[in-house]
């Protein structure tokens, strides 16, 4: 087993079949101590996130290959809190791909004059290159387009891809009474090209709320796992 990378909150090992392997840590995104899931920064450590990510990660990706949406994903172990998943390319540097439910965050923060706070919002699809120095920009189709990123039709599978999976998501939390408010995906291409959701899916990228009050990451697994 080689270790090939190190972020912020998971380890990455390849395999010697080829596949890979993804470590996930206790680290969370956010700022002072809080957490959030929109920021660049590790900003708190949070005990059992490591596990707790893998057996939701585990939970929604095995509802989404039953819905037939191609993944990365192979299998988890929630005990030493690794996933393993099949090899595929990031898009550049790394594409994140967020489908909103509710205007808050940077939506609210860009827009705030022509929406309201928790204004709801159609599975909107918003698309942002991974780069902390550049705070993530958002990018269009036609830029993803001309810039060689995406071509038109990988960008309108993607989207749709992201729209579906968000619901299956939205649709599972409701069932525990919470509401997904927004989720943030990547996706890459496998070896033959096709796109297809990587990473993970887990409390640590999506905000949910029951009633009117937001949910953390633990708490979020304990309520719809346990």
């Amino acid at each position: 087993m080689k270790h090939v990378y190190e972020g912020k909150t998971k380890s990455v090992y390849e395999l010697e079949d080829g596949n890979y392997l993804l470590k996930f840590k206790d680290d969370a995104t956010g700022e002072d101590g809080k957490f959030d899931p929109g920021s660049n920064t590790i900003g708190l450590s949070i005990e059992g996130m490591g596990k707790g990510g893998v057996r939701l990660t585990k939970f929604f990706f095995e509802k989404i290959k039953e819905a037939g949406i191609p993944t990365h994903y192979i299998s988890a172990d929630v005990d030493e809190a690794t996933m393993t998943v099949r090899p595929a390319k990031v898009v550049g540097k790394g594409l994140e791909v967020i489908c909103r439910f509710r205007a808050v965050g940077s939506f609210r923060r860009r827009y705030g004059d022509y929406c309201t706070e928790g204004q709801p919002l159609d599975a909107f699809i918003e698309v942002t290159l991974k780069d902390d120095d550049r705070g993530d920009p958002p990018i269009t189709k036609d830029a993803l387009e001309m810039l060689g990123l995406l071509s038109g039709v990988e960008y309108e599978e993607l989207k749709s891809l992201a729209q579906r999976i968000g619901r299956i998501i939205r649709d599972e939390i409701a069932k525990k009474g919470m509401e997904l408010y927004d989720i943030k995906f990547e996706f890459g291409r496998s070896k033959d090209g096709q796109v297809l959701l990587i990473d993970e899916i887990s409390g640590g990228n999506m905000r949910v709320y029951r009633d009117g009050k937001p949910v953390g990451p633990i708490d979020l697994v304990r309520l719809m796992l346990d």
